[in-house]
């Protein structure tokens, strides 16, 4: 018996070792058969690892809130299409590499919403990258000063999900328009971008600014996306 804690621990079969000290325990690896308790440690290794996945996928994503899909209010006065939501849960928006466009008051679920999406991507195996678009901009500002930038949108451009949240609370300069050019060029049709904003998407074209700009990018992201327009007043107040 020590000698098989043993090899599970050399093998990093950490799942194992848990489900065979439990049957140790219990006194009931005498009843399962070969291939019963062979199943039963090939399950608990899976699941160790995809909860271990998880774990890692959640932390480098850098998400706003801790939230779930349950969690989501989805009456229908705030806006929220149940049936669209359950869609996007299964993940095939990603796989098909679409947008996904959040708009709504201040407060009304936005962030929330998109890291709720976020989550559900990380369980299903998806690498996600989280970002308040203040701080994504001047991330990009200082990988450019020190001649990372080209790695870093490389790096994001392999991201299954890019989520740039607080999109519109400042007028974008050339080369913030630039940078925002690039990531949305580098996911289009390919990998999937979440973009929640206070501001409706109409008046996106107008903070963007450079009007050949404003136009690939709305050209991009508004044909094919996925919408969700948040109504009512501030969930904060209600709580």
């Amino acid at each position: 018996m020590a000698q098989i804690e043993t090899q599970f621990t050399e093998l990093r079969l950490h799942g194992m070792s848990r489900a065979w000290n439990a049957l140790l325990e219990t006194r009931k690896h005498h009843e399962l058969s070969l291939s019963e308790g062979l199943e039963l440690l090939l399950q608990n290794e899976y699941d160790d690892r995809k909860n271990k996945r998880f774990e890692r996928l959640k932390k480098n994503a850098g998400f706003r809130y801790q939230a779930s899909i349950e969690e989501v209010y989805t009456e229908a006065t705030r806006g929220v299409d149940k049936e669209l939501l359950t869609s996007l849960a299964t993940g095939s928006y990603i796989q098909n590499g679409e947008s996904v466009l959040i708009t709504g008051a201040s407060g009304c679920g936005k962030s929330f919403i998109a890291s709720a999406l976020g989550h559900q991507a990380c369980m299903q195996g998806n690498k996600v990258a989280y970002f308040n678009l203040q701080k994504f901009l001047l991330k990009t500002k200082m990988a450019r000063l020190e001649g990372t930038v080209s790695k870093f949108f490389t790096k994001l451009a392999k991201t299954e999900l890019v989520i740039l949240d607080d999109f519109g609370l400042s007028y974008l300069e050339q080369q913030q328009r630039m940078d925002l050019m690039e990531i949305i060029e580098d996911r289009h049709g390919q990998n999937s971008l979440i973009i929640a904003s206070q501001l409706p998407v109409s008046s996106w074209y107008d903070i963007i600014g450079e009007e050949t700009i404003a136009d690939a990018i709305l050209d991009r992201l508004v044909h094919g996306s996925y919408r969700i327009e948040l109504k009512g007043e501030s969930l904060r107040k209600k709580r």
